[in-house]
C-alpha cells in the first residue's frame, strides 16, 4: 500500500515456573477441550471474523494457541460494554487476573478460554519445540491492564499515547502467540511491534462508529432496564482532534459532516500506515541480510531478549520467518481497511466488509510479504 492520499476536502525454560506447573495441573478431559476449542473458534467467527480467517495461516500445531489468546481478547474488549459501573468492571477483570494465573499454576478454571489455554500449556511443557510459559503469562496480565486502564473509554491524549495503547494491547497479543510458537527473535518481535500498533490504530478507527453513538440500556434477563447505557465517546486522540478543530458534541450529532473529523481520521490512518509500511522496510532490509534501519525501541525490555537466538544470520532470521509468517499476516485485515477507508474519503462511518481479505491474506501467505 502507498502513502495514504489526503481527503479530499475537511473530511531456557524459566525453570520455577514451568515446574510448578507440572506439578499442579488440574484434571481437563478431551471433552472440555473440545468444547472449549469449538466455543472459542466459534467466538472469533461471530466477533472477531479477521482472526477467524488469520488462524487459518498459523501452524496446526499452535492454532489452540492463537484461539485462545485472541479469544481471551475479545472477552476484555467486550467488558466495558457488559458492566454499569467501575467497580463492576474492575471486579471482572480481577476474574480474568485470577483466571490467568491460576490457569498458568496448573489449576484452570471451568471457563472455556482458560481451559483451551490450560491444554496449551500442557503441551508446551510436554512436546518440543517448548514456548515460554512465563512470557505467555506476562504478555497476558499486560494485556488485562492495559485494557482495565481503559476501560471507561477515556480519549488518548495524544498519537503516542494511542501507540502505547496498541503497542500494550495488540502487540502484546501477537508477542504471546509467537512465544506460544516458540519464536525467540528480537528481529521478529520488532516487526510485531510495528504491525500490532497498526492493528490497534485501525481498531480505534473501527470503532469510532459504535462508540460515537449512545448504547441501549443494560436490561435484565426479564427485559427491564437495570442500569443505564454507555454514553457516546470518541477514542481519538485530543492533540489530534484539537489541531484539525473537531468538536466531540458535532461528531456526535453530526458523525461525518462534523466539521475536520475527516482531517482527524486521516491523521490517525496515516500513523497506522507508517507503521505498516516501516514494518515492510524492515522486512526487506532483514531478508537482504542488512540491519532493520531503526532501533526497536522495546528491545531493553527482558521478555524480547533471547539468548542463544540465532538471528544475527540470514538463515537464522529466514528460519524464525518462516514459522512466525501466520501471525505477521495480522498486518493484511489492517492494510485492507486502511485501503478501504481511503476509498471512502477517510469516513468510517462509511467502510463496508471486505470480500477480497480471504485472497489477500492466502496470497500474502503465498508470497511471504506483509
Amino acid at each position: 500500500m502507498q502513502p495514504l492520499v489526503r481527503p479530499r476536502c475537511c473530511r531456557s525454560w524459566p525453570r520455577l515456573l514451568e515446574a510448578g506447573y507440572a506439578a499442579r495441573r488440574s484434571y481437563v478431559t478431551d471433552e472440555d477441550v473440545s468444547k472449549a476449542r469449538r466455543y472459542c473458534v466459534e467466538q472469533l467467527r461471530q466477533s472477531d471474523y479477521d482472526s477467524h480467517l488469520v488462524r487459518n495461516f498459523i501452524p496446526k500445531s499452535r492454532q489452540d494457541a492463537y484461539d485462545a489468546i485472541r479469544a481471551f481478547n475479545l472477552e476484555l474488549v467486550r467488558l466495558p460494554e457488559l458492566v454499569t459501573n467501575p467497580t463492576i468492571g474492575q471486579m471482572r477483570f480481577q476474574f480474568w487476573r485470577d483466571a490467568v494465573n491460576n490457569t498458568f499454576a496448573g489449576r484452570p478454571p471451568k471457563e472455556p478460554i482458560m481451559i483451551l489455554l490450560h491444554k496449551v500449556l500442557s503441551e508446551l511443557q510436554e512436546y518440543p519445540p517448548h514456548g515460554s510459559i512465563s512470557s505467555i503469562k506476562f504478555w497476558l496480565l499486560r494485556v488485562i491492564s492495559t485494557r482495565e486502564k481503559y476501560m471507561d473509554n477515556r480519549p488518548f491524549t495524544n498519537l503516542a499515547a494511542l501507540e502505547e495503547y496498541a503497542e500494550n494491547t495488540y502487540s502484546t497479543l501477537m508477542y504471546s502467540v509467537l512465544a506460544a510458537m516458540s519464536v525467540q527473535s528480537m528481529h521478529v518481535d520488532h516487526l510485531a511491534s510495528h504491525i500490532g500498533k497498526a492493528c490497534g490504530i485501525v481498531a480505534v478507527l473501527r470503532g469510532v462508529p459504535v462508540l460515537a453513538a449512545p448504547s441501549p440500556p443494560v436490561r435484565s434477563p426479564g427485559g427491564a432496564d437495570v442500569g443505564a447505557g454507555r454514553n457516546p465517546s470518541l477514542l481519538l486522540p485530543l492533540d489530534v482532534l484539537a489541531e484539525a478543530g473537531v468538536r466531540e458534541e458535532d461528531v456526535f450529532r453530526q458523525g461525518p459532516l462534523a466539521e475536520g473529523f475527516q482531517d482527524a481520521i486521516f491523521t490517525v490512518a496515516t500513523r497506522a500506515n507508517d507503521h505498516l509500511i516501516t514494518a515492510r522496510e524492515m522486512l526487506k532490509n532483514l531478508r537482504s541480510g542488512q540491519s532493520p534501519g531503526h532501533d526497536y525501541e522495546h528491545g531493553d525490555e527482558a521478555e524480547h531478549m533471547h539468548p542463544g537466538s540465532q538471528e544475527s544470520n540470514t538463515d537464522g532470521f529466514g528460519r524464525d520467518l518462516r514459522r512466525s509468517m501466520g501471525v505477521l499476516l495480522e498486518s493484511i485485515p489492517a492494510d485492507d481497511y486502511l485501503t478501504r477507508l481511503e476509498s471512502a474519503n477517510f469516513d468510517p462511518f462509511a467502510i463496508r466488509s471486505s470480500w477480497k481479505l480471504p485472497w489477500r491474506l492466502w496470497r500474502s501467505s503465498k508470497t511471504q510479504q506483509i
